[in-house]
This record gives C-alpha cells, structure tokens and sequence, in this order.
C-alpha cells in the first residue's frame, strides 16, 4: 500500500469520508495493514499540526476499528456496542466510537491576561517603530530633496531644486516597483485594507517580510515626495508586529487578531498622539467586533504607544491649534450643508481612486513600471504646486490655524487631491490619512471663506470648519465615522468641536451609504476580490435567545427494543411520528433518555446487518450530547458545531435522562427569523388607516 499517498488523501474532507467507510466495510482487511497505515497518519499529524478535529477524529476511529485501542472491545462487529464499549456523537459520521478513544477537543478559551500583556509589548514596539519611521521619512526627505544627512523634519516644500522636483519622485517610484515585484505585493496600497484582508482572509497572518519592507517602501515613498502619510504603513507594521507575535506563540485566530489589532492601534495611537481614535479604529476597521477581552488588550497597547510617543516627540498634539470659535448653535445650518458637500467630497474622492487604478491595470507594461508613471504625474503637479510633497503636516497646521488664503485652499485642495489618487493609483506604498485631511481641510476653509464673502455677518471661522471636514470626508469615505468624530476631537482638545463633528460627519457618513452602499475607501479593493466585509456591529440573536424559546415540545421518540428493521419500515412507510426528523431519541422502558439514533444510523445498521435484527439502541448512539432549556442558543449550536451534529435533546438540570425538548438546526433558524421579523415587518401603530401588517 502506499502509504504517503493514504495520508495525503486522509488529509481532506473527501479522504476523512474514504478513510471511515474503507474502515466500516472491510476492518477485517485492513486489519493486518494497520499498524503501518496508521503510523503513516501519526507521522503526517506530526508534519501538519493545523489537523482538524475531523480528520483526528477519522484517524482514532480507524485505530479503534482497526484493533489497537487499547478500549477496542469487540472487534467482530464494527459499531456494536458489546458492553465494554458506547457510542459517541449524537449520530452522524462518528457516531461508532468506542468510550474513552476519542473525546472531544474542549474549545481554547481566550486568554485575556496574555494577550493584553503581549499587547503591551507590542504597544511598546509600535511606538518605537512609528518613531523610527517618523525618522526614515525625515532622512530620505532630507537625502534626496536637500541632499544632506539629516534627521529634522524639513517639509519637501521648501525644495529649490527645480525641475528636479519632476524626477525625484519617480526615483522612489522606481523603487517601490521593486520592492513590491521582488520583495511582496503586500507593501502596495495605504495599508489598511491589507490588515484587513488578513484578519478576513489569512486568519490575522501577515508575512514577515511585510513588517520590514511596508515601512522602507513608505519612507522611501514620502522621503521623495509622495504626497502620503505615514499613519497607513505604521497601522499595517504595527499589524504585521502583533501578527508575528500571535504566530511565534501558541495563539488561536481570534488571539492573534487581537494582537494584530493591538499593532495597528498603537501604530496609529503613536503617530498622531491619539490613543481614543487609534483604539476606535481598530474596533472600527479590524476586530469586527467591540468586546471587553479584545477592548482591555487595544487599551493597553495604544496607551503604551502613546506615552512612547510622549516620551520621544513630545505631549503636545500632532496638529497645533490655536483656540477656535465653532460658531454653535448659530453655524448649525451651515454645518448642516457642510455635511452634504463632506458626503459627496467622500465618494467622489473613492469612486476617482478606483478609477484611476482600473486605468493602470490597462496599461500594456509591467506593474513595476506603475509607481513610476504614477510618481511622474505627482512631480508634474508638485512642480507647481510644492505643498503636495511629503506628508504635509506644516500646510494641515496652516490650513487649521487658517493661514492661507481662499485662492491658496483651492489650490492645494484640488492639488493635493490630485495628486494622492495618480500616486496612490498606480499602486505604491503610503498612507491615505494624511493627504486626506490636507484636501479636506482645505475643502471646508474654502467653504467658510466663501460664505463669510458673501454672507459677512455669519462670521464664520475657516479654521472650525477646515477641522470638522477633515474628520467628515475620511470618516464618511472609510465608513468609520466615530473614529474620526474622536479623532479630530482629539487634535483639538476642544470639547466645542465635539457637536459640529458628530453633526457634520454622520451626514457625511449617511450621504456615502446612499451612494456606495456596500463597500467603502477601505472595503472597495477587497470587495473587487470578492471578499464582502459586513462593518455594522449588533448584538447575536442566539445570545438572546435561550433554548426554550425555539425548542420543539413534541419530542420524535422510540423505545429502545424497537428493531432496525423496524424502524426502517416506518420510516419508508413516511410514518410522520419518525420521517418528520433526522435523529429520534431513543426512551427506555422507564422513559428515560437512553441513547440517539440518525438515518444515517440506521443506513449503516442496515448495511451491516441486512435482517436488520439489531435494536436501535445498539445502531445509534449511547452517549448523547444534550442541551439544557436555560442555556443560550449560541452555546447550544456551538455545542453542534463542535461535535458535528445536528441535534440536541433538552434535558431537565435536575435529571439530566428526562427529555423535556428537541433542538434541532430548525430551531436555531427561528431565532435568526425572529429578527428578520423585527427588521422587515411593521406592525399597525395608533396612527394609521390599516390594521394589517405591512412589510417593507
């Protein structure tokens, strides 16, 4: 026999079913092979440590079936239970397996206490890596568009070197090709659709190689002139980093999710000094869901980070900002327009992205040659117009301090936006935050010049206006608008930007539903690909629901002497008291549970013994998994999913062999009913000209 060939066909799903009826219908041949076959499958579990429970569990039944348990029992009657032996699973594919062979795998609980300490250490890491590249780009930056080594932040700005300025980008243009054809793909883009991939997709796995060449590839990219920031490729090192520390230990996928998480919270939390948003954002963008034992590890990590930052750049924010009149509540309506041009500026500015990188996909050249074509166009304009070079972070100040003039603002608002999308279309490495809050800050200045020209007694502030832009268009274009209400509260420190931001950014944020309902800025890559990524969160209906609720109180029961023979007529006679389910549960002669028996059962009862003489008991399943009427529905099909079966008798706490109920799939899709009834169907209210019910 061939043995690696077994293995290799033992390994799949189709293998598993191969394997159990190979060992079902001819044990007594395969007896002699089992040694040598079944360590041929010990040895490739040693190999493939990501086994899952049903192939472990296919390997044990061979072994019982096959006579080397040491608990075997009777061997002449596979699946017969002699008295040493009982049965397993209520039904199903495991449904003959000895006591004691296999039990199953107890579920990994999420270690809360060691998560948030790696999370702390990753926060620590995070903040010194978002310092480094802090750094990188000021170097390169310095390097190449002042031609000396140096390490202060000088914005390429103030560059004199003339037509040079064309070229200089598409040298790192040049350079990320590179790095993205012979390095990895995966430093392409601004980051944060990447980490989301791979929390989706690779189970929170991110190659190692991301964590070294995303933040060179984004330093080389801002150092000669890409009009990016660095908050994108610190979120994805930072993700990379708790990645890599999930994998190095023993985690589950959720574990490391967290952990990448955390990486990406503190990356963001110490790039800009603030831990809120960078907590929020991962919440918003990553995790998927907003519970205490991912919420406590996030915390810690971004703080960390954040006094990391404290301790190398200092306490001040990221933006200075002088004391701002939000004009509230007589600005309100002009807020309220604000909103509307912030929701289109958000689709606009994702919808033309997207179209530019279907353009570059057209285009009859290899894909290393896209950045540099990309970063042409961008030293093309930054000829022009110098302040989209770089991160931007000194025009962003004077735009929010409103120190430029309205002619100035359009400039740099069509320019800076301009150039983001040629650059970022063509696929290289930066982040989209930065550029976005200059274009956006801008946006909402100009607005509030305009209407002070035409409207003097409004007097209105640019400065108020610039801000709560800036956090409405990227909240509304990567659907993450509360990130983005605390974030630009955060730069402010001012609790009067609180009530213009929430305003401002959740029509922004609804203006974008209506016109990119299904994908975002962030979502719209991964979208293309196939991957649909659902952002609302709301609370599980099973675990709303106990099982009580959605149990059936007509319980589908037999005695325990009633033949196979037996049952297998009444079954092909669609006798409703045993063809209306799949599994019955098998009373005693005192009405006692005493066992579950399946179709599938009765088939391979059947197969074995074709008089069908054998009682059903001895054809089903002995030791029954049950569910009681107080547990929650997620618990319950969480049970099923685990043991891989499809029903659960309910039992009383207090006598756990009387059967008070029957679970089955049909009852877990009640609850899920239920509140699509609560979300489709109105009901008649006091106010209305019909009593029926209307759905909508």
């Amino acid at each position: 026999m061939n043995y690696r060939r077994g293995v290799l066909v033992a390994l799949t799903p189709k293998g598993e079913t191969m394997l159990r009826e190979l060992s079902l219908h001819h044990w007594a041949e395969l007896r002699k092979e089992g040694p040598a076959l079944l360590g041929a499958l010990r040895e490739a579990m040693g190999s493939f440590k990501r086994l899952n429970g049903g192939t472990q569990a296919c390997l044990i039944e061979t072994e019982n079936r096959l006579g080397m348990s040491d608990q075997n029992g009777d061997q002449s009657l596979p699946g017969r239970d002699s008295g040493k032996n009982s049965q397993l699973m209520n039904g199903g594919k495991l449904a003959a397996m000895p006591t004691g062979a296999f039990v199953a795998t107890p579920p990994a609980q999420f270690r809360m206490a060691l998560v948030s300490l790696l999370g702390g250490a990753i926060g620590l890491v995070a903040g010194a890596i978002a310092y480094a590249l802090y750094n990188l780009i000021a170097l390169f930056t310095n390097i190449f568009f002042y031609h000396r080594v140096a390490f202060d932040f000088t914005s390429a700005r103030l560059n004199d070197l003339g037509l040079w300025a064309i070229v200089t980008p598409v040298i790192g243009g040049l350079v990320v090709g590179l790095m993205a054809k012979y390095g990895t793909s995966k430093i392409k883009g601004h980051g944060i659709p990447e980490a989301m991939e791979a929390v989706l997709v690779n189970r929170s796995r991110i190659a190692p190689q991301v964590a070294i060449l995303k933040p060179l590839s984004a330093a080389i990219a801002i150092g000669t002139g890409g009009p990016f920031g660095a908050e994108g490729p610190i979120i994805q090192t930072g993700g990379a980093m708790g990645s890599l520390v999930g994998q190095v230990f023993h985690t589950t996928a959720a574990e490391r999710k967290v952990l990448l998480a955390c990486g990406a919270a503190a990356g963001m939390s110490a790039t800009f000094n603030t831990p809120i948003a960078g907590v929020i954002l991962a919440i918003e963008l990553l995790l998927f869901e907003f519970k205490s034992r991912s919420f406590i590890p996030l915390v810690i990590a971004s703080t960390l980070a954040t006094a990391v930052h404290i301790q190398l750049l200092g306490r001040g924010p990221m933006f200075a900002v002088a004391p701002i009149d939000f004009g509230i509540p007589r600005a309100l309506p002009f807020y309220l327009l604000l909103g509307v041009i912030c929701g289109l500026a958000a689709v606009g500015f994702s919808n033309a992205l997207y179209w530019v990188e279907d353009q570059f996909e057209k285009l009859p050249i290899d894909e290393l040659w896209w950045p540099a074509i990309g970063a042409l166009g961008l030293g093309i304009i930054g000829y022009f117009v110098p302040r989209v070079f770089g991160v931007g972070y000194d025009t962003i100040g004077d735009i929010l301090n409103a120190n430029l003039a309205l002619k100035l603002l359009l400039v740099v608002m069509i320019a800076k936006a301009v150039a983001l999308i040629v650059s970022l279309g063509s696929g290289t490495s930066g982040g989209l935050l930065a550029p976005m809050f200059m274009s956006s800050a801008a946006l909402g200045g100009a607005y509030a010049m305009v209407i002070d020209r035409y409207l003097p007694a409004t007097a209105l502030a640019p400065g108020a206006f610039a801000l709560v832009a800036m956090g409405a268009v990227f909240g509304a274009a990567s659907r993450a608008a509360f990130t983005f209400i605390i974030f630009a509260f955060e730069i402010t420190r001012d609790y009067n930007s609180v009530l213009p931001l929430m305003l401002v950014t959740v029509i922004a944020d609804g203006i974008a539903m209506l016109f990119m309902p299904k994908s975002s800025i962030m979502t719209e890559k991964l979208a293309r690909r196939g991957l649909r990524i659902h952002q609302d969160y709301e609370a599980d209906v099973l675990q709303q629901v106990a099982v009580e609720e959605t149990m059936e109180e007509d319980i589908p029961v037999i005695s325990s002497e009633m033949r196979v023979s037996e049952l297998a007529d009444r079954i092909s006679r669609h006798d409703p008291a045993v063809s209306g389910h799949q599994g019955l549960v098998i009373l005693d002669s005192d009405g006692n549970l005493a066992g579950i028996i399946t179709r599938g059962d009765v088939l391979r009862a059947i197969d074995t013994h074709p008089t069908g003489d054998l009682s059903v008991l001895d054809a089903g399943t002995r030791n029954v998994i049950v569910t009681y009427r107080d547990q929650l529905l997620h618990d319950a099909s969480n049970t099923m999913l685990r043991h891989n079966i499809g029903r659960l008798p309910v039992v009383d706490p207090n006598n756990p062999r009387r059967v008070i109920g029957y679970l089955g799939r049909q009852g877990i899709m009640a609850a899920r009913q239920r509140r699509m009834e609560e979300e489709h169907v109105r009901e008649p209210g006091w106010i209305g000209w019909s009593s029926r019910r209307n759905t909508s």
